[in-house]
């Protein structure tokens, strides 16, 4: 079992004690598994904050600079304890991870109020690794105000990170090429905010106007576009377009201005409590049916299990036939 001490030291934010947690968390172990269970009381104070967008646009970088700008406000108020969860792409031959956002956020490393953690996404779909929900919710109950948590940047696949955080940034860079490419299949549709990097760069402007053209295309009454918004309320959100140039910082107060106004509105509006409801009823979902799954499988004889699966491999059974006989409701 975790000793009592250690998750005791994590709701103290401690490091080492945190470290360690995160790492029995990410390994799936039975000890990782009842701390999570004891620190889930604790969740649900924290501003998680996603990152997404096309490789190559600067996330990294952003997100460097927007939790030194977190730890360092321009307005005098009170610094604000950062973590960032970092998901890097598995290697497809060892399954390992370069781990690079470490080496761009080196800047940060010295600074008691940021925990960075990189993560492999160990071949998982959608830029987020299995286990980084978990992972956001111990740095949540270790105390940590705003979580950043930057997916792969694999492109079309990235909404999963819409269903973890409560704002979702992302991020778009002029001259990468297409320039609809990070506005495919619902990419637009997810941002709360949208930041255009490597603003001092050519074609800048022809990027703004082709993002802007397109969220109105992809939010033709935004009024009412997010759901569960009461009737009487004023406005919905908009999500606000900005510029910034993370090498150097420009642009970066008014993105982290934007990240605290849009909390604002998801407290004043009721959509904080929505979303969630909804993060935890869908990982509730996945939980329950890799349950499930398991258990099903547990239970089938593995000659027949075996005997399904050469059936279908030499065509002698459709896939949706073969679902029929595993599940116990023969096709006719």
């Amino acid at each position: 079992m975790i000793p009592v001490d250690l998750v005791e030291s994590v709701l103290k934010g401690e490091r080492l004690a945190l470290a360690r947690l995160i790492t029995q968390v990410e390994n799936h172990t039975l000890e990782g598994r009842r701390a999570l269970d004891r620190l889930f009381s604790h969740t649900g104070r924290a501003h998680l904050v996603g990152i997404t967008g096309s490789p190559g646009a600067g996330k990294s970088s952003l997100v460097n600079q927007l939790a030194h700008a977190c730890r360092h406000p321009l307005d005098g108020s009170e610094p604000i304890r950062v973590g960032v969860v970092a998901v890097d792409p598995s290697s497809p031959f060892t399954g390992g991870a370069v781990l690079g956002d470490r080496v761009r956020m080196r800047d940060l490393a010295g600074d008691p109020g940021v925990f960075i953690r990189s993560m492999a996404s160990r071949g998982t779909l959608g830029g987020l690794s299995a286990s980084t929900a978990a992972v956001v919710q111990v740095l949540d109950a270790a105390g940590y105000d705003m979580i950043f948590i930057e997916t792969v940047g694999a492109g079309q696949s990235e909404v999963d990170i819409a269903r973890l955080a409560h704002t979702t940034i992302v991020v778009e860079a002029p001259g990468m090429g297409d320039d609809i490419q990070a506005i495919k299949a619902g990419i637009l549709e997810i941002a709360d905010v949208l930041v255009v990097n490597k603003a001092d760069k050519i074609g800048v402007e022809h990027t703004e106007r082709a993002l802007r053209a397109m969220l109105e295309l992809s939010r033709p009454e935004p009024l009412r576009n997010m759901g569960g918004v009461p009737e009487d309320e004023p406005a919905c959100w908009m999500p606000p377009i900005l510029r910034a140039i993370s090498i150097d910082g420009t642009g970066i107060p008014e993105v982290v201005q934007a990240i605290h106004q849009h909390g604002l509105y998801l407290r004043s509006s009721g959509l904080w409590h929505q979303r969630d409801c909804e993060r935890l009823e869908a990982e509730l979902n996945n939980m329950i049916q890799a349950v499930l799954v398991d258990r099903w499988r547990g239970g089938l004889p593995e000659d027949f299990y075996k005997d399904v699966l050469d059936r279908l491999v030499n065509r002698k059974l459709s896939p949706f036939q073969a679902v029929d006989e595993l599940a116990g409701s023969p096709a006719e």
